[in-house]
């Protein structure tokens, strides 16, 4: 892509935003069609990392806030499409941020600095979430999720733990999800701000508030999650996700209930089945012993998700490590684990390949 059509997409991006947040237009600006092209054209023109990146930072340094929206924007897109820019992205969104008072660049910025994927988010992040508009804070619940520190008590954590007690719904909402689901990190703290969640007024964020507590085997959400799934008007997908983890000695009696054709109902009356944890616990040691007497080479182990339901089977060989998911393989192996390890040994070669002789040195 040539430079110049480049920056020919950015003209028309920017004329698109401007049409798309004209205050004459009554309509939403979501829903709008120049919208829609505004977003479609920077993605466009973000594909072409080396001619995007100094027109986004271009668009930032102008004095006219549609255009530093448009130009965090477009940084945004081009970090995401392209590693290379990102470091030099967060330096310059750095910098925005210590000068932007505008709203709508605040909320651009925050999408734009998660997708640098770099630590100094964190600290821009963490002093725009006291930001007086909710737009704001609430973009900011939004834009932890690519950049969380993993600490339990990190800058981060603390900050979407306040987020979730904010005064505006929508920023409860998302803060109690990147908190909840996004962030696999736990703590007393962090459990005690999801329990007091899934009292909340707002039923998407009571959801999201039991959901995570069951992603991380809380018995507490088992009764929760059993309201959730006996709603007359149906569960969420994520609430049958959920229902697989918790442990729970037996399926919520809502559970039954669902059409058995769906994949999510039936994986989560699967996990809910003691006995069929217990077996697969079993299919998963026969496995890896039988695998190890066929191929002593081969080092195997099982693992699970901490924050999820599914096992997998990991196995470092020869020429580098290779992960089968447990449910697929038996599946593969009609639940017979000395089949699936006969399958796996089949699959991995003792060895390298043999490779041609490289030039012999002077």
């Amino acid at each position: 892509m040539e430079t110049d059509s480049v920056a020919e997409l950015v003209t028309q991006a920017l004329a698109a935003l401007r049409a798309a947040t004209d205050p004459d237009n009554p309509d939403d600006p979501d829903d709008r069609d120049d919208w829609r092209e505004y977003v479609s054209l920077l993605w466009r023109a973000a594909a072409d990392g080396a001619a995007a990146l100094p027109l986004g930072l271009e668009l930032i340094g102008s004095a006219d806030p549609i255009e530093r929206e448009a130009g965090c924007d477009l940084l945004r897109d081009t970090g995401n499409q392209h590693e290379a820019v990102r470091a030099g992205t967060a330096t310059a969104l750095v910098a925005l941020a210590q000068r932007e008072t505008e709203g709508r660049v605040l909320r651009s910025l925050a999408r734009a600095i998660e997708m640098t994927y770099d630590p100094r988010a964190v600290p821009v992040l963490v002093t725009l979430a006291g930001h007086p508009e909710a737009e704001v804070r609430e973009e900011v619940a939004r834009s932890f999720a690519e950049v969380i520190t993993g600490l339990p008590d990190g800058p981060d954590i603390r900050t979407l733990i306040g987020l979730t007690r904010d005064p505006d719904q929508h920023v409860r909402d998302w803060a109690t999800f990147t908190l909840g689901v996004q962030a696999e990190v736990d703590s007393p703290a962090i459990r005690a701000a999801l329990w007091e969640r899934t009292a909340d007024a707002h039923a998407g964020t009571r959801t999201e508030a039991i959901r995570a507590l069951a992603c991380r085997h809380d018995p507490r959400a088992v009764p929760l999650l059993a309201g959730l799934l006996g709603d007359p008007e149906g569960a969420h997908v994520l609430t049958f996700s959920a229902a697989q983890i918790t442990d729970a000695p037996e399926p919520p009696p809502a559970l039954p209930e669902y059409e058995p054709g769906d994949d999510w109902v039936t994986d989560a009356v699967n996990a809910c089945n003691p006995a069929r944890r217990a077996r697969l616990d079993a299919w998963a040691w026969e496995l890896v012993s039988t695998l190890h007497r066929l191929r002593p080479d081969l080092d195997a182990a099982v693992s699970m998700e901490r924050f999820g339901w599914g096992r997998s089977l990991g196995v470092a060989a020869a020429f580098g490590p290779s992960d089968y998911d447990m449910e697929a393989l038996l599946a593969r192996a009609d639940g017979d684990p000395t089949r699936a390890a006969e399958l796996v040994a089949a699959d991995l070669p003792r060895a390298l390949p043999d490779t041609p002789p490289g030039p012999r040195p002077h």
